[in-house]
C-alpha cells in the first residue's frame, strides 16, 4: 500500500471512530431496575415487559425485582439490596409511602435518580412520578357508574388504603359519584393484598346483604375477577362491577357480560419511558438529585407524567385484547 492510500486509511480511522462510539455510550457496569409491588400480577408482567423493551433497545442491563405477592417490606428489601449493587437508576411502584421514604430519600442521597411510577411516594426525595393521573381515572369510573345504576343505587368499593393512588383514585370515584345522584357507598373494604378478602367479602355480601348492595366498585386488579366469580357461581344477576386494570380474567368476565368495564392503565408506558429518562438522567446528570424541582419553574425535569388511562367495556375489549398480543406476545 503506498504512502497516499495509509494517509488516507488513516484519516478515515479518525473519522469513524466517533461515530462508532455513538452506538455505544453506555458504561459497562450501567445497571438499571425496576422495583415491583408484586410481580405476579399480570399488571407488573406488562410492565416487565415494557421495562425490558427499553433496556433491548438502550443496550443496557436491567432488573425486575420485587415480591411474588404483596408484600411491602419484602419490597423494601429489593429497593435495598438494588442500591447496595449501586443502582444506575431506580423505577419503583410504592407499596408503602411511609415505609418507603426514608430508603428513597438515601438512595437520591447516594447520587442514585428514583423516579415512583403508578403507585408515588410524594413526600419523598424521588425526581418525579410516571403514571396514570388516578383522581381523573377514578372519576371516570364513578361517570360511568352512575350511567349503569341510573343514578340511585348502594355501592361497595374494594382497595388497599395505605397507597396514595388508590386514595386518588377513590376520591375520583366519589366526586364522580356525588354530583346529582342518589349513589351512596355504604362501605370501603381494605383487601390487604389478597385476593381471598375480596372472594370472601362478596360470598358474605351476596348471603347476607345481596339486596343492600347493587354494584361493587374495585380500585386495584386483584378484587375484580374474585367479585365476578363469586356473582357466577351464585348465580346472581343485576349487579354491577365496575373493576380496574385489564388482568386476563377480568378482560374474560367483561366478554361475559359480568363485569361492566374496567379501566386500562399503561404499565408497558410507565416503565419504558421511565427507563429511558433514567437513562437520560444518567448520561446527563442533574447539577443536584437532592432538591424539590416541582417548585423550580425552569426544572429541567418534571413533576409527573401522565400515561393516561381508558374505559374497556364489552364494546371494545376484543380490539384490547388483540393489541396487548401484538405488543407483549401474552397470549389470553
Amino acid at each position: 500500500m503506498n504512502k497516499s492510500k495509509l494517509v488516507a486509511l488513516f484519516l478515515f480511522s479518525i473519522l469513524l471512530l466517533p461515530l462508532l462510539s455513538c452506538g455505544s455510550r453506555h458504561d459497562a457496569d450501567e445497571k438499571y431496575y425496576l422495583i415491583s409491588a408484586n410481580l405476579q400480577v399480570p399488571y407488573w408482567k406488562t410492565a416487565g415487559a415494557g421495562f425490558m423493551q427499553a433496556a433491548s433497545q438502550l443496550k443496557v442491563r436491567a432488573e425486575f425485582a420485587g415480591p411474588d405477592s404483596y408484600d411491602a417490606k419484602a419490597q423494601q428489601q429489593s429497593f435495598q439490596q438494588a442500591v447496595q449493587q449501586k443502582a444506575t437508576g431506580i423505577l419503583i411502584s410504592v407499596a408503602d409511602p411511609k415505609l418507603m421514604k426514608d430508603d428513597i430519600d438515601r438512595a437520591i442521597g447516594a447520587g442514585i435518580p428514583v423516579i415512583t411510577m403508578d403507585s408515588d411516594a410524594p413526600l419523598s426525595k424521588r425526581l418525579f412520578f410516571i403514571g396514570t393521573n388516578n383522581y381523573q381515572a377514578g372519576l371516570m369510573g364513578g361517570q360511568r357508574l352512575v350511567q349503569e345504576l341510573k343514578n340511585k343505587g348502594n355501592v361497595v368499593v374494594f382497595t388497599m388504603p395505605s397507597q396514595a393512588n388508590m386514595e386518588e383514585r377513590l376520591r375520583g370515584y366519589r366526586d364522580g359519584l356525588e354530583k346529582n345522584t342518589q349513589i351512596k357507598i355504604v362501605r370501603v373494604v381494605d383487601i390487604q393484598g389478597d385476593p381471598r378478602i375480596a372472594f370472601d367479602t362478596a360470598t358474605t355480601i351476596i348471603g347476607k346483604e345481596k339486596d343492600k348492595v347493587d354494584a361493587f366498585v374495585c380500585l386495584e386488579a386483584q378484587a375484580g375477577k374474585e367479585i365476578a366469580t363469586v356473582l357466577s357461581n351464585n348465580s346472581v344477576k343485576n349487579k354491577i362491577i365496575m373493576a380496574f386494570d385489564t388482568d386476563p380474567d377480568t378482560l374474560d368476565w367483561i366478554q361475559k357480560g359480568v363485569i361492566a368495564a374496567t379501566i386500562s392503565q399503561k404499565p408497558y408506558t410507565m416503565s419504558f419511558v421511565g427507563l429511558k429518562m433514567l437513562d437520560d438522567l444518567y448520561h446527563h446528570k442533574l447539577k443536584t438529585l437532592d432538591v424539590d424541582w416541582s417548585k423550580d419553574s425552569f426544572a429541567p425535569i418534571p413533576a409527573f407524567v401522565d400515561t393516561g388511562s381508558s374505559l374497556v367495556d364489552k364494546s371494545n375489549v376484543d380490539a384490547f385484547l388483540q393489541a396487548s398480543k401484538s405488543v407483549t406476545g401474552n397470549q389470553k
